[in-house]
């Protein structure tokens, strides 16, 4: 331990100032409850905007896909010479795409996300049918 200049020790030092400073600090238990009911209250703000917007990105992102679908089925069907009546599957279509895609509300393959009828008919999601509609 260290000799300050009028012969006090160092930690005789420190332990004053923490007494003035303990003294006179800190936050009170009204104004602690003040800022947690303040960002309770954004909090409560905040997240039914967000949930909105995350289902209506969902909604975006699940429409692309829909007109990704149909323009590979429209695809299948110009290359083999099908017509408009013709059924088709996943297995037809994925092949005519990128890469596999899936519902983001909750599909975990392209099977259990999607549903394919025919050529003439649009694709539909399984995930959300009555939101995720490709007009």
């Amino acid at each position: 331990m260290g000799v300050t200049k009028r012969g006090r020790r160092s930690t005789d030092i420190m332990k004053t100032k923490f007494k003035k400073f303990a003294k006179g600090s800190g936050f009170t238990l009204i104004e602690i409850m003040i800022v947690v009911s303040l960002i309770g209250m954004l909090a409560a703000i905040a997240i039914p905007h967000v949930l909105r917007a995350r289902a209506t990105s969902q909604r975006t992102v699940c429409i692309n896909n829909l007109r990704q679908i149909s323009s590979a089925m429209q695809q299948w069907a110009l290359e083999l010479k099908k017509d408009a009546t013709a059924p088709i599957t996943p297995d037809d279509v994925i092949p005519f795409m990128k890469s596999t895609i899936v519902c983001p509300a909750g599909g975990t393959s392209f099977a259990d996300s999607y549903e394919l009828t025919t050529v003439a008919v649009q694709p539909t999601c399984r995930q959300v049918p009555l939101n995720h509609l490709l007009q």
